[in-house]
């Protein structure tokens, strides 16, 4: 394995008009490393992530991904060795669709199926399928998947391309507490795994934090404020910041709770 990042930002920033969107970010992601990027809502999380996949131009700064910098690189080509699941994402996939063909889309970025549906790429398909627990659901049709079952597909889609890092975008946004957890745990599965990418979770839920994530960056209106192994960045302090509220931690059973201190009277 390579010892170069994975991803290394220097002074990224983002400005539109005088809205400051991202400010001075610093940051990198080196093999064998898993993070989770957390933040409060508007913080500056999804304009991150989008910023590094090429879909919102900086105003300052360097993006290097998997070895390529941004701005002498096709980006397009690019993300075929990057994952990335989000909900604009899910909103694209055809209704007519079946699981099995979404995912074999994976290799080339493509909405449904990309190249020709052959008998070794539909195996390819369900085996990535069936390593999330999904192989029932690979003749199923998009429009009947519940949201859980969608996010399998969309990442199985991401996992079949191969790629050397994966940002899930909110992935458990929608999903009640059983499918979460279910999802939390083929995660920490994956994530567990030999050849497993780096895994870039964005989230604002402590309690989705699974074991095998190894790093935190904390964003704070478009800023950092903190970055670095978990257990040194994840504490009560840093995180009352970034929520702009007293907050109180509580780790049990390697997975984290958080909640609010409420003024006594």
């Amino acid at each position: 394995m390579s010892d170069s990042p994975l991803l290394a930002l220097r002074g990224l920033t983002v400005r539109r008009g005088a809205a400051r969107i991202l400010e001075d970010i610093d940051w990198t992601i080196r093999p064998g490393e898993h993070w989770v990027l957390l933040g409060a809502n508007g913080s500056g999380k999804t304009s991150l992530l989008a910023a590094v996949t090429g879909y919102l131009t900086p105003s300052a700064g360097r993006i290097d991904l998997l070895g390529a910098a941004y701005g002498r690189t096709d980006w397009r080509a690019l993300r075929k060795r990057v994952g990335l699941v989000s909900s604009a994402l899910r909103q694209q996939m055809p209704d007519s669709a079946s699981a099995r063909e979404i995912v074999a889309g994976g290799p080339d970025a493509a909405i449904g199926a990309g190249r020709p549906l052959t008998r070794k790429l539909a195996a390819r398909a369900d085996a990535a399928l069936g390593q999330l627990g999904a192989g029932e659901l690979r003749l199923r049709p998009w429009a009947v998947l519940s949201q859980g079952e969608r996010q399998r597909v969309l990442i199985a889609r991401a996992l079949l391309a191969e790629p050397e890092v994966l940002f899930l975008d909110e992935p458990c946004a929608g999903l009640d507490p059983v499918a979460r957890e279910r999802f939390l745990d083929s995660m920490q599965a994956l994530a567990a795994g030999s050849a497993a990418p780096g895994l870039v979770l964005v989230t604002h839920h402590l309690e989705e934090i699974f074991p095998a994530l190894t790093h935190a960056l904390c964003l704070h209106r478009g800023q950092v404020a903190a970055a670095g192994p978990l257990m040194e960045v994840v504490h009560a302090r840093t995180l009352s910041r970034v929520f702009e509220a007293p907050v109180r931690l509580r780790r049990r059973q390697g997975r984290w709770q958080m909640s609010l201190v409420r003024a006594s009277h």
